[in-house]
């Protein structure tokens, strides 16, 4: 039996209620849609340039589209994006989130709220060296990853230097987007 994929299900699902996600995103004002891609990466620049490449055919290209944009993007908007997600283990971002983007990082970050105690003391003082040596916080996509996973990802990652730390976080922070529009679009 294939195993079928999470738009499978839903492209069907859509099909039969006439409800296309991709349809109502590009039927959306400029700001209307910059705040929903913001949800999902809290770059603005990757939020105006999808915005910008609307109108997306269907799922699979507005997938791959914010792929190709994210990864041509500066560091300092990857950076960007970075600031708008808590630290693990935390609840609060540095800049200010849209209450679906709190929910969202408090769901992936489940792992950490069951820890025992010891772990996220680790967690924490393990996040406090790594912003001190590389100047932003720890992202990882955390979905499904149990506290103790996450303290592993993060000590094993301090050995980096800061270009290949960067590359490594910006490719984590694609993960997080790819599944947060998949949400966006599944609501």
């Amino acid at each position: 039996m294939n195993p079928v994929s999470i738009w499978d299900f839903h492209e069907s699902r859509f099909s039969e209620s006439m409800t296309n996600p991709v349809a109502s995103l590009n039927q959306l004002t400029a700001f209307a849609a910059q705040n929903e891609f913001l949800k999902c990466c809290g770059s603005t620049r990757w939020s105006r340039t999808m915005t910008e490449a609307r109108p997306f055919t269907d799922i699979p290209s507005l997938l791959e589209t914010s792929e190709q944009i994210w990864w041509s993007l500066a560091n300092e908007d990857w950076l960007e994006a970075f600031r708008a997600h808590p630290k693990i283990g935390e609840q609060r971002a540095a800049t200010a989130q849209s209450e679906l983007a709190q929910r969202w990082s408090a769901r992936e970050q489940a792992g950490t709220a069951t820890a025992p105690a010891d772990v996220k003391a680790a967690l924490a003082e393990e996040n406090r060296e790594y912003e001190n040596q590389f100047g932003f916080i720890f992202i990882v996509c955390a979905t499904g990853k149990s506290a103790e996973e996450m303290l592993a990802l993060l000590r094993a990652r301090l050995k980096n230097d800061l270009e290949t730390e960067l590359r490594v976080a910006a490719a984590e922070q694609s993960k997080i987007t790819r599944l947060r529009l998949e949400k966006l679009l599944c609501q």
